[in-house]
């Protein structure tokens, strides 16, 4: 048996939720996508052999990786019994992408419109698309993606991109000003049309919320 690990990582581009993924440069699923991964070396932790996989297929390092699941169907790879233990990452867009390795290609998709996956890649993008979603409710990931300073419509995109639906403008500001975690700045951006006020989020407010069991339901 072999233990392998396979990094699902988002970022968000023009608005839309994506995720990296690879082209595998050798059998199997040779030139089939597939979530960046491989084998756990036998110096290596779990967590240094995902940044090490993600660094030579991807060129991304100095990313901050949660362990998402195990996943250990027998038939899951067609080389044999191995596991699989997926990490999740969240990274701001514009990171330069190289590949490498086993990967002849790497590359921003949709997360939530793929072409068909390498392995069981598709469920653990799947699972990890459900945490994602999960996490919006109870921590500050859809602050992860954003700068320091944003506007209003910027927070909005991030929550209707994970989400994948519109939310109403009017009833999404209402409940983020009820909640308070914004601090607003005598600051704007005019980039098109009407200038936007800028933002910055207040980790101190979101925590005191969330230890009286305060929700963030979008």
């Amino acid at each position: 048996m072999k233990v392998a690990v396979d990094i699902v990582i988002f970022t968000i581009e023009d608005g839309v939720l994506k995720v990296l993924l690879v082209k595998r440069k050798i059998p199997p699923f040779k030139d089939q996508l597939a979530v960046p991964g491989g084998f756990v070396l036998e110096h290596e932790s779990l967590d240094q052999a995902a940044l090490r996989e993600l660094r030579e297929e991807t060129g991304v390092a100095n990313v901050y990786l949660e362990q998402l699941y195990s996943f250990g169907d027998v038939t899951r790879d067609p080389r044999g019994r191995i596991i699989s233990i997926a990490y999740f990452a969240l990274i701001s867009a514009g990171h330069k992408l190289r590949a490498g390795t086993d990967a002849s290609e790497a590359s921003w998709w949709p997360a939530q419109r793929t072409p068909p996956l390498a392995f069981d890649h598709a469920k653990i993008l799947a699972y990890a698309l459900e945490r994602l979603r999960n996490k919006l409710e109870y921590t500050t990931v859809g602050f992860q993606l954003l700068p320091s300073k944003f506007t209003l419509g910027e927070l909005q995109a991030v929550y209707e991109a994970i989400l994948d639906k519109p939310m109403d403008k009017r009833n999404f500001r209402r409940k983020v000003a009820e909640l308070k975690i914004l601090k607003p700045l005598r600051e704007y951006r005019s980039d098109v049309g009407r200038p936007a006020q800028l933002f910055q989020f207040v980790a101190a407010r979101f925590e005191k919320l969330k230890d009286k069991g305060i929700l963030f339901p979008f």
